[in-house]
């Protein structure tokens, strides 16, 4: 999303495509806000999730992808509506773009540690991966992050505003329309390939040691199965976010024997598939693998969907009122 140039959204497509695409990618979006919110609130359900590291560190990675997940479509529905924002407007929603999208690789890492701690050395899990490292970990992640930010405003500050004659942008809202000098553009992408080759060559070693493990008498099978088959979906995740990154790349590679309406549907597609989707593998993969957090997540889900309105207008029961005549 933060890494999207979403300017072909609007040319040559007619209102009517412009609401079936909006719609397309509004409705799943919706979907997983709400699944991810659930997860949210599941994980601070119970004493257990707020005790244990590994649930510590999804509340992080859930917390940022959903933030993520939020912009990313407020930014699409912007582009769609052909809304043009001004500068300042725009830096703050890119501002947090970069934040969260910076959040969800870094945290990957850590829950990719973890596993490979608790498998390889077991004897050693409660004494290494305790709540006060995992909450200085946390802590070093944001500063980190922060760090980043810090120095892409700066180098934006650079950017001579004065000059021009109005605030107001001349394309839409994305960080690429907000990296205005070739400095920003070269310290962006640097950075970013810098962190997901860090992150993928570190969960990739976690998984190699994990596997290794595994083949080991004294290592419990079952559980290095499971911690293998977790940090594999974290290197999908991994590699779907890195492809996000280079998609502009690859839009501006087939643009130049495709037609323009073919494009758009194909980056709305690339929307769906490679941003979308990886800030909510989080969710299911452990909405679904955990045992100890599906029951109680199914349960937040099943209620929310009870007491959901639109269910409500349909499982009421209409009041029947029967008139006696004398």
């Amino acid at each position: 999303m933060s890494n999207a140039s979403l300017t072909t959204i609007s040319l040559g497509q007619g209102l009517m495509e412009r609401v079936m695409l909006s719609t397309v990618t509004t409705l799943p979006c919706c979907v997983f806000l709400c699944i991810n919110g659930t997860m949210l609130f599941t994980l601070r359900s119970k004493p257990v999730f707020c005790e244990t590291s590994r649930y510590i560190l999804l509340y992080n990675l859930l917390f940022a992808d959903t933030v993520q997940l939020a912009l990313s479509q407020l930014l699409y529905l912007l582009a769609a509506g052909r809304k043009i924002l001004l500068y300042p407007e725009c830096g703050v929603l890119v501002t947090l773009a970069i934040l969260t999208s910076n959040i969800s690789p870094l945290t990957l890492v850590l829950m990719s540690l973890e596993r490979y701690v608790a498998v390889c050395y077991p004897l050693r899990h409660a004494t290494i991966i305790t709540i006060r490292n995992t909450g200085v970990a946390i802590c070093v992640v944001w500063i980190f992050s922060l760090l980043n930010v810090f120095t892409q405003v700066l180098l934006l500050l650079n950017f001579p505003f004065k000059d021009l004659q109005s605030l107001q942008m001349k394309d839409f809202c994305a960080t690429k329309s907000m990296l205005l000098s070739p400095v920003s553009e070269l310290y962006d992408t640097a950075f970013t390939y810098f962190v997901f080759v860090s992150a993928g060559v570190t969960v990739a070693g976690s998984y190699i040691g994990v596997m290794v493990a595994a083949r080991s008498a004294t290592t419990d099978k079952a559980s290095a199965r499971k911690a293998r088959n977790t940090l594999l979906l974290h290197l999908v995740q991994l590699g779907l976010s890195l492809i996000s990154t280079i998609h502009n790349s690859l839009l501006t590679a087939i643009s130049r024997t495709l037609d323009r309406i073919i494009i758009v549907r194909i980056q709305i597609v690339f929307y769906l598939c490679i941003i979308i989707l990886p800030r909510c593998l989080s969710c299911l993969i452990y909405g679904i693998r955990d045992q100890t957090i599906r029951p109680v997540l199914m349960y937040h889900l099943c209620c929310q969907w009870r007491r959901s309105p639109l269910l409500s207008v349909f499982t009421s029961k209409p009041k029947i009122s029967v008139v006696f005549n004398s």
